[in-house]
């Protein structure tokens, strides 16, 4: 398990594609990676810890059939760095997903997005004013 102090963690359940989303994500941020990944006998994710920017998030495949979809209600604050960062995630996380708030300037961020990727976890996109 993940040493670090971080008491609570987020814990994904996809339907089927927690290693190929673990990956997708990990290549996006910088200090990002897979720390252990454990597999069922069919080859599904039977508990996995990566981490993003440095945070720890865990994961694990459905296997009992039901499908439970991830709502916007509960999303991923990103606080990105530079200009190039927010641009390149939000182009990466929209394709495939939705847009629910378009890339533009809002009163507290230079720039700001929200988008619901590809395996349907919402996304919060910040690039706070300087």
């Amino acid at each position: 398990m993940d040493k670090s102090n971080q008491k609570i963690t987020t814990f994904f359940m996809f339907s089927g594609k927690a290693e190929e989303a673990m990956n997708f994500y990990t290549s996006l941020f910088d200090q990002s990676e897979i720390k252990h990944l454990f597999y069922h006998e069919d080859g599904t994710v039977l508990h996995a810890s990566f981490t993003l920017k440095g945070q720890t998030y865990m994961c694990i495949d459905n296997r009992n059939g039901d499908v439970h979809k991830f709502t916007p209600a509960m999303s991923l604050f990103v606080t990105c760095d530079t200009e190039e960062e927010i641009d390149r995630i939000f182009e990466k996380l929209s394709k495939g997903g939705q847009v629910l708030m378009p890339l533009a300037a809002s009163p507290m961020s230079e720039k700001f997005a929200w988008v619901e990727d590809q395996y349907g976890i919402s996304w919060q996109l910040n690039l706070p004013q300087s």
